[in-house]
């Protein structure tokens, strides 16, 4: 199992495929299999570097103050640990505001940027979702049951509930399956989502950028859309139709080919 010493923790870590690095930063309680329906298609043109989050999955889960800023810096630190001196980042949710801060505070390390369901800075809807996450972790002693039973729903629209019963189930399986965090971790790591602040780093992003939302996102709905690109040079926006806070599951094969023809137009 490949881990790295970076900026004061383990790290854990792992790379498939061939061609240009992409680095793949998971979202909150995540680990780096999130990204398992992507890495399938994105391992045949990138070499993908999955990484777990500090205070997730298999790498540290120090005590002290998470930031988003300190996640980037982790991931930087990543980076040099393993070899990847410049790389494709991409990111959703947490990921991406980390990718954010990555992309501004180490320029040199991101040849593009894709930042999926993403907002610039917390605001007070955003801060009461997941208050309401960090009450049910520690009601119910579980992330893992946490997750299921209170992220899931602002990640899949009802129409998916209804006509796809199976595949809810399939995906909570499979979180079932993965290495949770315990709930103080947890809380560790969603204060940084509630203290996320980047708007005033924004503009010092210069890789090229990719934006992009579920149009029936409420968590990070398209109300973050127009402070990002106003504030990215550049910046393109995708938003998915049908599809809530995680298009990467709602919408496998359309955020796929997006995503991936944004990445590929970068590379070379």
């Amino acid at each position: 199992m490949p881990t790295v010493q970076a900026n004061g923790i383990d790290v854990y870590y792992e790379v498939q495929g061939e061609g240009e690095p992409l680095v793949l930063i998971p979202y909150l309680a995540a680990d780096q299999a999130c990204y398992a329906f992507q890495v399938a298609e994105y391992a045949k043109h990138f070499t993908c570097f999955t990484v777990d989050l500090r205070g997730a999955g298999l790498s540290g889960k120090p005590e002290g103050t998470y930031t988003t800023e300190l996640l980037a810096d982790d991931v930087a630190a990543f980076m040099q640990a393993a070899g990847v001196d410049r790389a494709h980042v991409a990111g959703l949710s947490l990921g991406a505001a980390t990718g954010m801060w990555l992309a501004a505070k180490h320029p040199e390390r991101v040849a593009s940027l894709s930042l999926h369901s993403a907002w610039d800075s917390t605001d007070p809807f955003l801060r009461g979702v997941v208050e309401t996450w960090r009450t049910m972790a520690q009601g119910l002693g579980s992330v893992t049951d946490m997750a299921i039973q209170g992220i899931f729903p602002w990640c899949f629209t009802p129409e998916l509930y209804a006509a796809r019963p199976e595949y809810i189930d399939s995906l909570a399986d499979f979180v079932r399956g993965r290495p949770m965090p315990p709930v103080d971790a947890f809380l560790r790591q969603s204060q940084a989502v509630l203290g996320h602040d980047a708007r005033e780093v924004l503009g010092a992003i210069r890789a090229p950028t990719l934006i992009t939302f579920g149009e029936r996102d409420m968590v990070t709905s398209t109300r973050f859309a127009g402070p990002l690109t106003a504030a990215i040079p550049g910046a393109d926006l995708a938003v998915f139709e049908n599809c809530a806070h995680a298009p990467i599951y709602e919408d496998v094969d359309g955020f796929n080919q997006r995503t991936l023809a944004f990445l590929r137009q970068h590379s070379g």
